[in-house]
């Protein structure tokens, strides 16, 4: 996750100097709200199209993991935005939480942490071990064996 991080990181920046410069942004809370909306799209894209062509992202395939389907087939684009959307959950439910009940302080930390680990611990109560998200988009991360070289015989 923290290597995905860092190469999000990137995209985010990239991003948002797009969009700053596209609609002349010259105060950081001129059009928040939609360089939010567009940077959340902007994700979607950035994921949802590494998932369609080839089920791996870059660090994906630096720790060989590749997404397919519950079936073992690659996914098709309305299952990605699906898993995209759902993925969500591991943050959104306890942002929103915290908004809610004008959380200050530690709590707006405390309460989205809390989140974050309820989630994570649905992986212990699935048999297969799969985080919700995926059970309910139909989807699993799998290993992938590397190929091993062929040895290089010595010219004679």
């Amino acid at each position: 996750m923290v290597y995905e991080a860092m190469l999000l990181f990137g995209v985010i920046f990239f991003a948002g100097w797009l969009f700053s410069t596209l609609v002349q942004q010259r105060h950081a809370l001129y059009l928040r709200h939609a360089m939010q909306y567009w940077q959340f799209f902007v994700l979607g894209i950035y994921f949802v199209w590494f998932w369609t062509h080839g089920g791996q992202t870059l660090p994906m395939k630096t720790w060989r993991i590749r997404l397919v389907t519950s079936a073992g087939l690659p996914v098709t684009t309305r299952r990605a935005i699906w898993r995209y959307l759902l993925a969500w959950l591991w943050l959104l439910p306890g942002l929103l939480l915290a908004w809610a009940t004008h959380a200050q302080g530690w709590m707006l930390v405390l309460i989205p942490t809390i989140n974050l680990a309820l989630w994570a611990m649905t992986a212990c109560l699935d048999p297969q071990r799969q985080f919700l998200h995926d059970r309910l988009a139909g989807t699993r991360l799998i290993e992938v064996t590397p190929i091993p070289a062929k040895p290089v015989k010595p010219a004679a």
